[in-house]
């Protein structure tokens, strides 16, 4: 319950500002709906408040509306369920098994202090199962379910109590006795008052600029017919709710006539102080200008009269906020542009690295050739030479009788040999 208030309370908040001071007041009873309707002067609103745990049945029979009842299912030798007792108040427990009269009971006190804890004595081992308590409270719609699973045990060192992530787990000695809680402390099942002064519906009205507590009371109705009207609003048949409000369970307000000074916030509250009901429907109501009257005649234009001018309506301006998808928007985008810069830093270094690696390579290959070439021609030069100074230093034979056939013919066969080796 806690946590439903909270949740509507932030709810009111976010859609109805105004409401802040009024849902910080826990008097006030849970919000359980916040509307803004907008509706042009003139107009008739109507404000819906329903609510059918509030429908007065004008039953007297309470006794009936409250029971208490104890159920066990037993899981051997076949799953069945069995009904141990019940109560209501005014009656008698009845156990509806003859064994378990005097054995099994709930205290006489149950449905005056909330406790309807199940008593077993000289538990047996046919006791083990799941049992449920439940309570119901007919007339104001209430039922609740409590289990609880009961184990027996023949050891007193295996006697125990655990919760098993679903209900309570109880691990009893054979022979012993064992109370299973049921407990309920809520004030719903104490006698009240009559039960027509318990239900209370009233509407608040909270003008633009005026704090929540100061806020003017409109009307008030109870169950009884009873119901009294503030202001002079009421009187005048602006503001009206439904006669048979607390029959129907409806407590819409109508506002008939609208002008600017009804805007506000309107607010419905609903007290049922012996069913612990306490809610509250809130309404922001804007008036706006009246529907303009449908023309009766078309009016006629002559040519010789200028055409009236036209004022210009106001468009509303429209402003379209980009939002970025997420937080990390701007971090992604500045990593995109540093892997981008660094990868375009590496291409241009490799480029200026291989570049400065051709020209080194080319110029050594250009040095060796020259020296390749140059070592070339030497060996040649200096073959010549030897070639010419081995020709040159064979002895002349001086028995040749004509010197000069004999030098000619020398010369002759030196060069060949100079040809031939040139030629390989």
């Amino acid at each position: 319950m806690h946590l439903e208030m909270t949740l509507l309370q932030i709810l009111a908040v976010l859609f109805l500002p105004g409401a802040l001071g009024q849902s910080s007041s826990s008097r006030l009873g849970l919000v359980v709906e916040t509307k803004n309707i907008t509706l042009p002067a003139g107009s008739k609103a109507v404000l819906p408040c329903h609510s059918p745990r509030m429908v007065w049945t004008r039953d007297r029979l309470k006794d009936r509306q409250r029971v208490v009842h104890w159920d066990v299912v037993h899981s051997s030798p076949d799953y069945s369920v069995e009904r141990v007792l019940d109560m209501s108040p005014g009656a008698r427990q009845r156990v509806y098994n003859s064994f378990n009269k005097g054995r099994i009971s709930l205290p006489e006190s149950a449905f005056n202090d909330g406790n309807f804890s199940l008593i077993i004595n000289n538990v047996v081992q046919t006791d083990k199962g799941v049992y449920t308590c439940n309570l119901h409270h007919h007339y104001c719609q209430i039922h609740q379910s409590i289990q609880i699973q009961l184990n027996v045990t023949k050891s007193a060192r295996k006697e125990k109590r655990y919760w098993d992530g679903e209900k309570t787990v109880f691990v009893v000695l054979l022979g012993s006795s064992v109370v299973l809680p049921c407990v309920n402390r809520r004030p719903l099942w104490r006698e009240g008052l009559q039960e027509d002064q318990q239900q209370v519906a009233h509407w608040d009205f909270q003008p633009p600029g005026v704090r929540p507590d100061r806020a003017d009371r409109l009307v008030d109705l109870y169950a009884s017919g009873e119901r009294r009207d503030y202001g002079a609003l009421f009187g005048q048949n602006k503001m009206s709710v439904e006669e048979h409000a607390f029959t129907l369970g409806d407590f819409s307000l109508s506002i008939s006539d609208l002008k600017p000074v009804d805007k506000g916030l309107y607010s419905c509250h609903l007290h049922h102080h012996y069913c612990g009901l306490h809610e509250r429907r809130i309404f922001r109501l804007t008036v706006g200008p009246p529907l303009p009257s449908a023309p009766t005649t078309v009016p006629r234009i002559l040519l010789n009269e200028p055409e009236p001018r036209r004022e210009e309506e106001e468009t509303p301006r429209v402003v379209n906020v980009f939002l970025p998808e997420h937080r990390g928007y701007f971090v992604q985008h500045l990593g995109y542009f540093l892997a981008t810069f660094l990868l375009l830093a590496f291409i241009v270094v490799a480029v200026i690295v291989l570049t400065r690696r051709r020209k080194k390579r080319g110029l050594e290959y250009d040095l060796g050739r020259t020296d390749q070439g140059f070592e070339a021609s030497g060996g040649e030069i200096a073959l010549d030479c030897t070639e010419l100074k081995t020709c040159n230093q064979d002895p002349l034979n001086s028995d040749y009788k004509n010197n000069l056939l004999k030098e000619r013919d020398m010369a002759k066969d030196c060069n060949k040999d100079f040809d031939g080796k040139m030629w390989k």
